[in-house]
């Protein structure tokens, strides 16, 4: 590596830096990345990407450290560039981390879609969000079933979620069994289940080159189902973006959910069926003036539970899936909404949390009387075991797609809920979409 390299830190969370070292930094020798810092998901720091991943120029990996030794990483590697890679945050956070690194001396650096999306050879229907949270899973299943009765060849990739293991460069998953036998965390469980009970082949990993190589040779259609509010990693030929109507305000404040926004060709208002028509037309409002030029849509998201018997009228444990109730910023979230129209009453765990579960509830202050779903490792799915167990509650009402069967108490009623989307517009998101990829 020659001596006029620029020394580098990426600032991450185990997704979007692992991506944009791959495509950006691993094999340019104009830089030397010293370290990957870590956010948002725990237990990431005191790790490495690993050397096989890393290329020639990293024969022992990279080291990922807290992002709290930013300052310190920088004085000690006397470090060049400050590279933001993570979403989901306001922007006020971004330039809080760059005015840190100013103050070391450091230049602040965002990669753009030009250097981090890798085009493909199949059309890419890139399905992204203002929040987490939004119904991305959601609207890319319906888009599916879609193009699936079109006769289309579809495989789903999904936004990385590499929380247990760095090194799995391409993950496909096709049934139930692939997804059990595969050691998966809660979260990683919660975003590949539904699409593979809907019929679809799934796809994730670490390395998004590779994995877009095998997507290749069986598809000719990928549908992206982006995480968080990030952006994409292969550029699109038709981007929809989610905006959440029950939290209005919010479209110009979060990075990089703005930029979705403003990249949309089509805008989706989704949740249309629990908003109030004023924070409907507030969000339709900022929509449009974000981007006057793409179509703004509706879309319903409307709760199912398998067993409302077990719900109805009782005291009920809801358990919801853990980013959009956490920094996804919601108080409580589908499986709490179906419990209110079904007469339960929410009983608080909040109170019965231990151990990293309650400290989530000090961490996001405006979680409401919901358990979130939150299993990135053993210890903690053990310690959301134990919170589970010690709720005093009559049934359990599931809004994670995981499935909890070995960290629930025996003995007690449990329900499970899914969500459908259903498309308010005409012409609907699924004909606006296979007529832009039709002739491709």
């Amino acid at each position: 590596m020659p001596e006029t390299a620029r020394s580098v830190i990426i600032l991450g969370a185990a997704g979007r830096d692992f991506h944009n070292f791959n495509v950006f930094f691993r094999d340019n020798p104009r830089y030397r990345v010293v370290a990957f810092t870590a956010a948002q998901i725990p237990d990431i720091a005191g790790r490495s990407y690993p050397a096989a991943l890393c290329g020639s120029l990293y024969p022992d990996g990279i080291p990922v450290f807290p992002e709290t030794d930013l300052a310190r990483l920088i004085r000690q590697h006397a470090v060049n560039d400050v590279v933001f890679c993570y979403s989901d945050v306001r922007h006020q956070h971004v330039m809080h981390l760059a005015s840190l690194a100013f103050a070391h001396g450091a230049s602040f650096v965002l990669l753009g879609p030009n250097d981090t999306m890798l085009k493909a050879p199949v059309p890419i229907v890139a399905v992204v969000a203002a929040r987490t949270g939004a119904g991305k899973s959601t609207v890319t299943r319906c888009l599916f079933d879609a193009l699936r009765n079109a006769s289309r060849r579809i495989v789903v990739v999904r936004h990385p979620m590499p929380y247990g293991r760095f090194d799995r460069g391409v993950e496909r998953y096709q049934t139930s069994a692939d997804i059990a036998g595969a050691g998966l965390s809660i979260e990683e469980t919660e975003e590949y289940q539904p699409h593979v009970d809907n019929g679809a082949v799934v796809y994730a990993g670490v390395d998004y080159a590779a994995v877009l190589a095998r997507v290749a040779s069986e598809a000719d259609v990928i549908l992206w189902d982006g995480g968080n509010n990030d952006m994409a990693f292969y550029k699109p030929d038709i981007t929809v973006t989610l905006l959440d109507p029950t939290r209005p305000g919010e479209e110009d404040n979060y990075f990089p959910g703005e930029a979705n926004i403003r990249a949309a060709d089509v805008l989706v208002i989704a949740k249309a069926n629990v908003a109030t028509a004023a924070q409907i037309e507030a969000t339709t409002r900022a929509a449009r003036t974000l981007n006057p030029d793409a179509p703004v849509m509706r879309m319903e998201m409307a709760e199912r539970v398998d067993h409302p018997e077990l719900i109805r009228g009782r005291e009920v444990l809801v358990i919801e899936d853990g980013p959009s109730v956490t920094h996804g910023g919601l108080a409580e979230a589908g499986a709490a909404r179906a419990a209110h129209q079904l007469g339960a009453t929410l009983v608080d765990p909040r109170q019965y949390a231990v151990g990293s579960i309650a400290k989530a509830y000090s961490q996001f202050p405006h979680l409401g009387p919901v358990l979130p779903a939150l299993g990135y490792t053993d210890a903690q799915r053990e310690e959301l075991r134990q919170s589970i167990a010690a709720v005093p509650c009559a049934a359990i009402l599931l809004g994670t797609p995981a499935d909890l069967t070995l960290l629930l108490p025996p003995g007690k009623p449990v329900a499970r809920v899914s969500v459908a989307a259903k498309d308010l517009s005409a012409p609907t998101l699924a004909q606006v979409v296979m007529e832009r990829i039709g002739g491709k």
